[in-house]
C-alpha cells in the first residue's frame, strides 16, 4: 500500500504549485479513507491535462461527469 501511495504522490506532481498542493492534500488527508468509487475517480482525475484540471480545481468550471464533479467539490473544500 505504501508503494502505491508513493506512486500516486509522484503522479500528483503537476505543472503548477496550486495543483500539486490541492492533489497532495487530497491524497494525504482523504484518499485512504475514500470508498473505491472515489479512489477510482481520483485516478481518472490524474489522467486529465493540467489545464483542464486547473479549470476544475480553481473553480472556473465543473466536470460534466457526476462522480468527478463531486470529487472536485471535495478537493476544493479541503482545508489548507
Amino acid at each position: 500500500m505504501n508503494e502505491n501511495i508513493n506512486k500516486l504522490r509522484w503522479r500528483c506532481r503537476r505543472g503548477t504549485l496550486e495543483l500539486d498542493l490541492m492533489l497532495l492534500r487530497y491524497l494525504e488527508h482523504r484518499y485512504l479513507f475514500a470508498d473505491t468509487t472515489e479512489q477510482q475517480t481520483f485516478l481518472q482525475m490524474l489522467e486529465l491535462e493540467d489545464t483542464e484540471l486547473m479549470r476544475y480545481l480553481m473553480g472556473e468550471q465543473l466536470p460534466s461527469d457526476e462522480s468527478m464533479k463531486s470529487l472536485v467539490l471535495v478537493i476544493r473544500t479541503l482545508p489548507v
